[in-house]
């Protein structure tokens, strides 16, 4: 029998390559990480058709069906995991090798940068963020997606981000993280309300959760058990964009990231103050995909997300918090 040498073997197989459209590859992940084609489509600001396409030139290409409808979701065959678990890695390869030979210039570049904020730091930390970008970028754009600590692995693992701000958990083993600054918790109430809070006035008062699930307790709780105390939430809202018309001149109060009330406070009507018992403070992160580490683009716009974003002063004191308040 006559046997090819190894590297013939690899030329013909890289020509292969020449048959198949490589976004079709992109496709294939994303059903991967779906199991659905609207949700893939929508992932790929593509339309359900297009998809459904795509998948059949795969089907046709690899001689498998790849993916079998069980319900509402497509399961990957044996197959398909064998394609996947090979692609992934060669993906991302092909993403540092290319970024390898861009350049990125913020002056004159068309790009889209898609990026991941909670809500704490959409409201308050990107205003002035998105206004040293549009100086330095004019012709970028950003498209900011809604995320936390529950959504920012499936995010950067899809793609459907490539950097996200937020206080981080578990990420994707391929992921990268930097501390911008703490998140510490700071009591925001109506400037009507003359004194600082001792504990009992703090459990007296009705309270205003910020909760993207809509529960309502919290670590706050959880530590006001511990001390045999108790609060009362009366409302949980979803995000910040509201709290300042809510609480003013009224009796109620939340707890919100220092630089949440700072942004409040500036606008008049509220006021500051330190919570009146030792609550930890989070960190807040930049989490990014390792494949888009050596990316010319994403390196700038992660050095401008750290420079704006990180608290330079190093922490912010009880007594910096009651000056405020003043």
């Amino acid at each position: 029998m006559l046997r090819l040498p190894a590297q013939t073997v690899m030329i013909m197989n890289r020509n292969d390559l020449r048959k198949i459209d490589f976004s079709l590859l992109i496709v294939f992940e994303t059903l991967m990480h779906e199991r659905n084609l609207t949700r893939a489509g929508e992932k790929l600001f593509l339309g359900q058709p297009s998809i459904s396409a795509s998948l059949n030139r795969l089907r046709q290409y690899f001689n498998d069906p790849l993916f079998i409808r069980m319900g509402r979701t497509m399961e990957p065959t044996s197959r398909a995991f064998e394609i996947h678990q090979s692609l992934t890695p060669a993906l991302d390869n092909m993403v540092v090798a290319l970024s390898h030979i861009s350049e990125f210039d913020p002056l004159t570049s068309h790009a889209v940068f898609r990026i991941g904020l909670s809500d704490d730091v959409e409201y308050s930390l990107l205003p002035g963020l998105l206004r040293q970008l549009r100086m330095e970028a004019p012709k970028v754009s950003f498209v900011v997606r809604r995320t936390d600590h529950t959504m920012m692995s499936d995010q950067l693992s899809t793609g459907e981000v490539s950097l996200g701000v937020c206080h981080s958990r578990e990420l994707p083993a391929n992921a990268k993280r930097k501390f911008l600054r703490g998140i510490y918790p700071t009591v925001l109430s109506s400037r009507s309300i003359c004194a600082p809070f001792d504990l009992d006035e703090y459990c007296n008062r009705p309270h205003v959760s910020i909760s993207l699930n809509g529960e309502l307790t919290d670590c706050i709780d959880r530590t006001l058990n511990s001390m045999g105390r108790q609060r009362q939430v009366v409302l949980a809202v979803p995000q910040y964009s509201a709290l300042k018309t809510l609480l003013e001149d009224t009796d109620m109060i939340a707890v919100v990231p220092e630089y949440v009330a700072a942004a409040m406070t500036k606008q008049g009507g509220l006021r500051m103050d330190p919570v009146p018992m030792s609550i930890p403070a989070l960190d807040l992160s930049l989490a990014w995909s390792g494949t888009l580490d050596n990316d010319p683009g994403e390196r700038w716009l992660r050095s401008r997300v750290c420079h704006h974003l990180s608290d330079r002063s190093g922490s912010v004191s009880k007594l910096s918090l009651q000056k405020a308040a003043a």
